[in-house]
């Protein structure tokens, strides 16, 4: 019987928000609700969200650790697969696939010197001795090679899932490949070169091949790893060959792995051509056990062994929704008690004929092999990788307040700052400026500026996508996934000396500090109750989690860390961290609102970088600056009346009368008589 189910279409996860004024400053959040949980309704709607980012590769990540890249799946109920560090016919528990079949080479004649050129093929087969009984009459003993294949030859299908590669040896000069796959099976061949990993040892490659062969005519499948090359021939890295035929007369079932539950769809589909009770039923005869007895949907008897689904299923966690039948669930789970392949992917060694005892690399792969004649199999898996989606992050910085002065102006006799911000994305050489706040002097200086960044971030995986090239002559871009940070720094600008650095601020997307209301309630306590939720949560400290977050109630300036990914749109007031006098204090706070949209939304409500056009969604005005900030050698006698005359105006016009008083007894004395000088000073002729 084969499972079908009707294709889920999939929802845009776009939320379109409306316009918000600035007035709007900060998003409550209840510092009681946990992470990711609904908060203020919408709960369904993220809920359809997460089901939408759970894929094979949330499966994948999921049983290799990697849980930062899995989302949900493991929350929501969803199984893990064995992912085997070594090949799978190496595996100790499966006895290398020799329980039916041993595979002897057969030589040229006498052995000669060199031993790999005097094989000529392979026999496969195996010997069992009976002891018959002395009297005829009495009956012969059972058969110990049941239930094995025909060996006539057999069509099949098989499905190869390339997943990833490691530690490949460089093939280019940069130390780099540009890894694709080549396979072959029996006079077929498929590759992968048009779609070739540049510049990695460890490429992703999640590719899917489906072949046709008959066995045990076609029973090697020969899967290379080569070096894409523009001008020259491609390099061979390292290759690999699986033995079909034994995996396929193996009592173990190594034709598809043995998932660990029955679900109807979503990405743990049923993809074996056999129901669990169909498998259940072929396994008991080829292993000689007693044929299932069903008392009912939820109990089954094997030989002396009674089996409840109730017994075997834990009931204490989330069930998903996508799980089959009680009858299909049970027969699944008892076929986990036998010694059968489970749900798997193996790692397989890379040699080069070359150098045929150094390891070139490893491939994780997967191969499914299913018989023509038990018809047709499941829908295979989805393992195309992950492609992220396109983003606009838009920061309008209006203002900064309370700001570190750096420098002391002699002329005014206060201290001042020349301020300006920078923002960029966490490894991503796009670096953007505000413009310069000249002679901040009350340590508020104002901007009204837009910073834009285009990011391509990946929902699943919570990371974003760098593209760059090594030099400029590269062909090709590498790709780097990096956490979503966006950093700021304030900055003094000096027109001579190299510019001063106030402080910084840096903003997880993902777990975004929840900013203040207003500049008075903003302080380090914001950044420092994020490091505790973060340090509770990776020392898995319940007690200390539970601690924080009674704190953050009493403290409304400290609350929990927010997604802006689902908040959207959020606005207050940030702090920015620096040294004075090797203490860590605030040296300034940043007035933002920080706003990210999907690419078909920044269409429609367009912003330009800066205050340039289109200036909307908000629009900003140029910022009501003092008089005094401006850069003073531009406007030298703007200099002279916000500067000079406003500070020194009385002690100038003293100056000026003193000048003139000066200034006229001169001229008096020297226009005066000589009669009158020769009265006052007593000349006679």
């Amino acid at each position: 019987m084969n499972v079908k189910s009707k294709p889920v279409r999939r929802q845009s996860t776009v939320h379109r928000q409306s316009t918000m004024t600035r007035q709007s400053t900060v998003i409550d959040i209840d510092p009681a609700i946990p992470e990711g949980s609904p908060a203020g309704g919408g709960g369904d709607e993220q809920a359809e969200d997460r089901d939408k980012n759970l894929d094979w590769w949330s499966k994948y990540y999921a049983s290799a650790g990697e849980l930062r890249k899995c989302g949900d799946y493991l929350k929501r109920g969803y199984e893990k697969l064995e992912i085997y560090p070594v090949e799978l016919e190496r595996v100790a528990c499966f006895d290398h696939f020799k329980d039916i079949l041993n595979t002897l080479d057969i030589h040229r004649g006498k052995s000669c010197e060199d031993e790999e050129s005097a094989t000529v093929g392979e026999f496969k087969g195996t010997m069992r001795v009976y002891t018959l009984p002395d009297d005829p009459s009495l009956p012969l003993p059972p058969r110990q090679i049941r239930g094995i294949p025909p060996s006539a030859s057999e069509e099949v299908i098989v499905r190869v899932y390339f997943i990833r590669c490691w530690d490949l040896s460089p093939q280019d000069s940069n130390g780099m490949s540009d890894p694709y796959l080549r396979v072959q099976l029996g006079k077929q061949k498929q590759d992968t070169r048009d779609q070739y990993r540049p510049n990695t040892l460890n490429p992703i490659f999640g590719s899917f091949m489906e072949f046709t062969c008959m066995l045990p005519k076609e029973k090697d499948l020969t899967v290379s790893v080569m070096d894409y090359d523009l001008v020259s021939k491609d390099d061979l890295i390292g290759e690999t060959k699986v033995d079909l035929e034994n995996r396929y007369m193996t009592k173990y079932r190594a034709t598809c792995g043995i998932p660990r539950e029955y679900h109807l769809s979503g990405p743990n589909q049923w993809r074996d051509a056999q129901t669990p009770r169909e498998i259940l039923e072929n396994v008991c005869e080829t292993n000689n056990r007693s044929q299932p007895l069903w008392l009912s949907k939820t109990e089954v008897v094997i030989g002396n062994k009674h089996y409840r689904l109730s017994e075997l299923e834990d009931r204490s966690a989330e069930r998903p929704p996508t799980l089959g039948p009680d009858d299909e669930r049970l027969a699944l789970l008892v076929l986990h008690t036998f010694e059968l392949v489970p749900e798997h992917v193996e790692t397989r060694r890379l040699f080069n004929p070359a150098m045929p005892d150094l390891e070139q690399g490893k491939l994780e792969m997967l191969v499914d092999i299913f018989p023509k004649l038990a018809g047709p199999p499941g829908p295979p898996f989805d393992i195309t990788p992950r492609e992220p989606s396109k983003y606009v992050l838009r920061v309008a910085l209006y203002n900064v307040m309370d700001v570190v002065m750096q420098e002391y102006s002699v002329v005014s006799g206060s201290n001042m700052s020349d301020v300006y911000v920078k923002c960029w994305i966490q490894g991503d050489k796009n670096v953007q400026k505000s413009d310069v706040h000249y002679r901040c002097m009350d340590g508020e200086a104002m901007f009204n500026w837009r910073f834009v960044f285009n990011l391509d971030y990946l929902e699943a995986e919570r990371m974003i996508v760098i593209k760059s090239k090594e030099h400029f002559w590269s062909l090709d871009e590498r790709e780097d996934h990096r956490p979503p940070k966006l950093m700021f720094q304030i900055w003094d600008n000096d027109l001579i000396s190299k510019d001063d650095y106030i402080g910084e601020l840096e903003l997880d997307l993902n777990r975004l500090v929840c900013p203040a209301r207003t500049a008075a309630d903003c302080t380090l306590k914001q950044i420092e109750a994020v490091a505790e939720a973060d340090d509770a949560a990776n020392n898995n400290a319940m007690q200390a989690l539970t601690d924080s977050l009674r704190r953050r109630k009493k403290d409304e300036t400290c609350q929990v860390p927010m997604d802006i990914w689902s908040k959207k749109r959020i606005m207050g007031f940030w702090p920015t961290v620096g040294e004075v006098e090797d203490k860590r204090v605030c040296t300034g706070k940043l007035e933002m609102e920080i706003e990210v949209l999907a690419a078909e939304d920044a269409e429609q409500r367009p912003a330009a970088v800066a205050r340039e056009e289109p200036n909307m969604n908000p629009k900003l005005e140029p910022p009501n600056r003092p008089a005094t900030s401006f850069l003073w050698f531009t406007s030298p006698w703007k200099s002279f009346k916000y500067i000079v005359w406003k500070r020194y105006k009385w002690y100038l016009i003293t100056l000026l009368v003193v000048l003139l008083l000066a200034l006229f007894l001169i001229l008096f004395l020297y226009n005066v008589p000589e009669a009158t000088i020769d009265k006052l000073f007593g000349v006679r002729g």
